[in-house]
C-alpha cells in the first residue's frame, strides 16, 4: 500500500514538474502607436496635406468674397434680370465652393484615417510576431481605459517592443 502512495505521490510530483508555466507580458497599446516612427511620419503627412488643402480653399474663399464684394459694388447699376442671373450664378459658385471643401476634407480624413489603420494593424502583427518569437503565451494590451488594473512593471514590454519596432531607435515622446 505504501508502494502505490509513493507512486502517486511521485507522480503528481513529476506532473507538476512538467506543467508548464505560461510567459505573459503587457504592451501599452497607446504608448507604442503613438511613439512608432512610421505613426509620427503619417500624422506629419497628413496634418501638413489637411494645411495645404485648407490654405488653398481659404484662397478659394477669399476670391469668391472678392468676386461678391465686386458684385455688391456694381449691382444697382445692373438690370433686374441681369442681378438675379449674377445672384444665381454667385449661389452655385458658393454651393460648390462648399462641396469642394466637405469633399477634400473627407478625402484627407479618409486617407488619414486609412493609413492610421495599417499602421495599427502593423504594430499588432509585430507584437504577435514578437509574442511568438519570444516564447509569450499571452500580451496584453493596455489602453487609456485601463483594461490591465495592476500588472508588475518587470511584465511592461513597451519599450522592447518600441525599440525593435523602430528598428533600434528610441524615438523621444513628446510632453504635455
Amino acid at each position: 500500500m505504501k508502494k502505490y502512495i509513493l507512486m502517486i505521490v511521485a507522480s503528481v510530483a513529476m506532473l507538476s514538474c512538467n506543467q508548464k508555466t505560461d510567459k505573459t507580458a503587457y504592451v501599452n497599446n497607446t504608448k507604442v502607436v503613438s511613439d512608432f516612427k512610421e505613426m509620427k511620419v503619417a500624422q506629419e503627412k497628413w496634418t501638413q496635406k489637411n494645411n495645404e488643402v485648407r490654405a488653398e480653399l481659404e484662397e478659394k474663399a477669399k476670391q469668391f468674397q472678392i468676386e461678391v464684394q465686386g458684385y455688391q459694388n456694381i449691382m444697382k447699376s445692373m438690370s433686374a434680370s441681369n442681378r438675379e442671373k449674377k445672384e444665381q450664378e454667385l449661389m452655385v459658385k458658393q454651393q460648390n465652393l462648399q462641396r469642394e471643401q466637405q469633399t477634400r476634407m473627407q478625402e484627407i480624413q479618409q486617407g488619414s484615417q486609412a493609413e492610421i489603420d495599417s499602421i495599427i494593424n502593423k504594430v499588432k502583427d509585430f507584437v504577435k510576431d514578437y509574442g511568438k518569437k519570444n516564447g509569450y503565451t499571452y500580451i496584453y494590451g493596455e489602453t487609456e481605459v485601463g483594461n490591465i488594473f495592476y500588472a508588475s512593471e518587470e511584465l511592461d514590454i513597451t519599450d522592447k517592443i518600441l525599440l525593435e519596432l523602430n528598428g533600434g531607435e528610441v524615438v523621444e515622446t513628446e510632453k504635455e
